[in-house]
């Protein structure tokens, strides 16, 4: 029978407690830690058996995770490695101070990289492998604030100039400049990741790391050792998808993935956790999802004060100190740590007495140790079956003194006073004059001088230099449009969705013996609303460790197949996380040769939307693929209401200069799209992506016209109903291009009005169009002007048209300036209800009767329609030209 229960910290039988202890030290000396893991689990174990599990810790004391007794010899050359990295050091300050003497205002960051110098160039020297028995090497996610230091390194390696580094943040002049962050975009060759929108790089990171063990469980790339290496700040690790996703590496078991977040406790405007501690906050999140954590805080001049520490009062100290107040001792300098931090206690007092105050203020940070950070970085890549997170603690703007080095300021400091200059210079002895400190001269040592000879080997052994994009030539054809010929037939009487259709034509692709296995079908907990539960059977869901359970519903046919080289990637709910899988499929083939075809299908409402901004560093990855709007359209998706009818999706992709957008109505439209779509990404290497919005209101789809519509699908419009003499030109997109057909019969046989009647794919790609040619036409004055596609579809015709589409007005209204008060747009501007489809569009006026009223109503005020006869129209097709404006009810 258990005991009452006792004080909790209460220590009712010291001798016994130090028994116990003494046990473990002497476990530990003579068998390892290892074995007194093993104990101490097993005790664990039995007391929670017992009634008497311990709370759960997540956090251990404030000190380094590798003792001195388990760190190994640094294994290069120490003196050359801080000479070379204070040429780093330097060229980096010097390029972002110069660009803003001459051009004031110009921006840029010191700091950041300053403070995570050492943890860069040790891994430059040791760990980052260019590329590995000629399969490409580990991905590097650098924090985007520290890419002068990459520059930096770039131009001692001879792969940038110093040209370059003079037109830093000027990349719009007349000889090469940098960009001011990582972006593949503008640096094709250089960058692989956009990362300088904070809280993107860590969940990108995740999910580059489990899609590289996808790409090796389903035989697409060898298996290597390769890591993924990601460089957080630890403000950063404030937005939400920083840390969202941190449980999925944990359960897929990627020890391929490395997180180092640079602890330098500063955010942009000041501390990140002044009233307490982000390192221990940061392990006690990470460890409690089952990260192998390894603290990284003190540098080796602290070794001897731990050893020394037999009252246990430095570690009581240190463990009383919060983020607010370290920051201070290293703006202060040592006689304040003295007295601020060693003087509480008389036992700490004491500790220090024999050491100077420039002693004290030298007391480093792990992260500022070549031997600390080597240990870590080996420690994490000898981890095995766990993703593994440094928490590396540095000093922001370490080395600038009085310019920044651990103030509020430093993050924005981008000038540096002569004297700061000076001090940098002397800190890190560079062979400067002071004249050339002053000015920011650039260091270059000739080739054969020992730290550019060093430099040279080490990236050589490791398979050349990073960062770099690699992209392998690819040879993928497209396939023929023979492969969708189910599309181009119509089916008949059989009503389906244009979700449907896509579901059949990406069931072809997955079967194409040449296209199939490059074929990434991704979905976040929705295949069955898509209707895509068949490719569970077809090709399986991936799952890393298999499926460890029989699923209830084995017993059919189309059951829930997890595989460990299944194709589909089934995200759960996150879209998020959706993009994350998108965006490493999309560039796989440039990060790992592999021409991956990734289609991401989601609720529309919840793309574009939630995740933009995933979506817009996807482009400036150059990244490939298929984004496809499921259950699109405000007046398409019934019942569901205000949160998930989309009517502004279109509006939103517009926005992102490589996405090009479509909204089709027809299975045929949707397989002309996808299979030029192939073509034009993987076959002509053109670097863009599709937005597509497929709804899931069921109607026949037609069999492909006779005369070649192709150009007509792509280029955004194409004609589908003629009339002899028409009076009005009608448009059509999505489920809405049926409204408008209706619309079109009840003009011609209850009113007497004729029309043509276009569909129209992508107001987009017109507009887009039409802005070209008026460009081209404004630069050359002298030459003939140029037609944009829309006009030499319409063949000079001055009808009225009134447009309709299941989004918002301005989608049609963005080629309004070029139809001169001749365009009507009808659109769903405002916010959702439930409600059925009928009811919907009769609300959002975009329903036939609507379409109608709007075309009688515009030939009226053109005087080519009867202004009574119009009125009464509208009285007859049961509208009420009084009720309130749909946007604003």
């Amino acid at each position: 029978m258990l005991k009452p229960k006792a004080e909790s910290h209460a220590d009712l039988n010291p001798v016994e407690t130090s028994e116990w202890l003494e046990a473990l030290d002497q476990i530990i000396e003579a068998e390892g830690p290892d074995r007194a893991k093993y104990l101490l689990e097993r005790l664990l174990n039995k007391a929670a058996n017992n009634g008497a599990a311990p709370i759960a810790r997540y956090q251990t004391p404030y000190v380094n995770t590798i003792s001195v007794e388990e760190e190994v010899p640094y294994p290069g050359d120490r003196e050359i490695e801080r000479r070379l990295k204070s040429l780093v050091r330097w060229n980096a300050l010097a390029m972002v101070v110069k660009a803003n003497k001459y051009d004031a205002g110009i921006g840029g960051h010191i700091a950041t990289f300053q403070s995570q110098a050492t943890l860069i160039e040790v891994a430059q020297n040791h760990f980052y492998r260019g590329s590995i028995n000629g399969e490409p090497g580990d991905l590097i996610y650098f924090q985007g604030h520290a890419s002068p230091g990459q520059y930096s390194r770039a131009f001692l390696e001879g792969r940038l100039t110093a040209q370059h580094l003079a037109n830093f943040r000027h990349e719009l002049r007349d000889t090469p400049g940098l960009s001011s962050y990582p972006h593949p975009w503008l640096m094709p060759d250089f960058w692989q990741f956009p990362t300088v929108s904070m809280g993107l790089g860590p969940l990108n990171a995740i999910y580059q790391a489990r899609f590289m063990r996808y790409l090796e469980n389903r035989g697409i790339i060898p298996k290597t050792d390769r890591k993924v290496y990601a460089y957080l700040g630890d403000g950063e690790m404030d937005e939400p998808e920083s840390l969202g996703a941190v449980g999925l590496p944990v359960r897929e078991k990627l020890d391929n993935l490395i997180f180092i977040v640079n602890c330098n406790l500063q955010r942009l405007d000041g501390p990140v956790r002044g009233n307490s501690n982000i390192v221990k906050e940061l392990e006690g999140i990470f460890a409690g999802a089952g990260w192998n954590v390894i603290k990284l805080l003190w540098g080796g001049p602290w070794d001897a004060l731990f050893a020394a520490d037999k009252s246990g009062m430095l570690l009581k100290r240190i463990s009383e100190v919060v983020d607010g107040e370290f920051q201070a001792y290293k703006a202060k300098g040592g006689a304040y740590i003295r007295e601020h931090f060693f003087g509480k206690y008389p036992e700490t007092a004491a500790m220090v007495e024999n050491m100077t105050d420039e002693q004290l203020g030298s007391l480093s940070r792990g992260g500022h140790d070549p031997v600390k950070v080597y240990n870590a970085y080996r420690r994490a890549n000898e981890s095995n079956g766990k993703p593994t997170v440094i928490l590396a603690k540095t000093v922001k703007g370490y080395g600038m003194g009085d310019g920044g080095e651990s103030r509020n300021f430093t993050h924005q400091a981008k000038k540096l006073e002569e004297q700061s200059l000076l001090h940098f210079r002397d800190r890190f002895k560079l062979p400067l004059t002071d004249e050339q400190a002053k000015s920011c001269e650039l260091l270059k040592p000739a080739d054969d001088a020992p730290e550019m000879v060093y430099m040279r080997e080490r990236r050589a052994a490791l398979g050349g230099s990073v960062p770099a994009r690699r992209p392998k030539p690819i040879t993928l054809s497209a396939p023929a449009l023979e492969l969708f010929k189910e599309s181009f037939t119509g089916s008949g009487s059989r009503a389906v969705s244009t979700t449907m259709a896509f579901v059949r034509i990406l069931t072809a692709l997955i079967k194409d013996p040449a296209l199939g296995k490059y074929i990434v079908p991704i979905v976040p907990d929705e295949a069955r609303t898509f209707g895509m539960e068949s490719l569970f059977r077809q090709v399986g869901i991936y799952a890393p460790m298999g499926q460890l359970y029989t699923p209830h519903d084995s017993d059919i046919f189309l059951f829930y197949k997890e595989m460990v080289n299944g194709q589909v990637l089934e995200e759960g709910i996150s879209e998020a996380g959706s993009m994350g899988s998108f965006t490493a499929a999309g560039t796989a083939y440039a990060n790992y040769g592999a021409p991956m075809i990734p289609f991401f299908t989601y609720y529309s409402m919840f793309g574009f939307q939630r995740v933009a901004d995933f979506i817009w560093a996807f482009a400036d990855s150059r990244g490939k693929g298929f984004l496809m709007g499921a259950t699109a359209g405000r007046t398409t998706l019934s019942g569901e209401g205000l949160q998930h009818q989309d009517g502004h999706s279109q509006v939103l992709a517009a926005t992102v200069p490589t996405c090009h957008s479509y909204d089709p109505a027809f299975a045929y439209e949707i397989a002309i799209i996808v299979q030029d779509g192939i073509k034009r990404m993987y076959e002509l290497n053109e670097d863009r992506f599709y937005y597509i919005t497929i709804g899931n209101d069921d109607y026949a789809h037609p069999p492909l016209p006779a005369e070649d519509i192709a150009e007509g699908v792509l280029k955004g419009i194409y004609r589908i109903r003629t009339a002899e003499a028409p009076q009005a030109l009608l448009f059509g997109s999505g489920a809405i291009l049926n409204e408008v057909l209706e619309a079109h019969q009840i003009l011609r046989d209850r009113y007497g009005v004729s029309t043509d009647v276009y569909s129209v794919t992508s107001y987009n790609e017109l507009r887009r169009d039409l802005l070209e040619t008026e460009r081209w036409n404004r630069l050359h004055p002298v030459e003939l002007p140029r037609v944009g596609y829309l006009q030499t579809v319409l063949g000079g015709s001055d009808l009225p048209i009134i447009a309709a589409s299941d989004y918002m007005k301005i989608v049609p209204d963005q080629i309004a300036p070029w139809l001169p008060g001749r365009l009507v747009s009808l659109g769903t501007d405002g916010f959702g209800r439930s409600d059925n489809r009928e009811q919907l569009r009769r609300h959002f006026e975009v329903d036939a009767e609507n379409i109608v009223a709007a075309t009688l109503s515009r030939l009226a005020r053109d005087g080519k329609f009867d202004p009574s006869r119009a009125a009464s129209a509208i009285q007859e097709l049961g509208l009420n030209p009084e009720r309130p404006e749909p946007s604003r009810a």
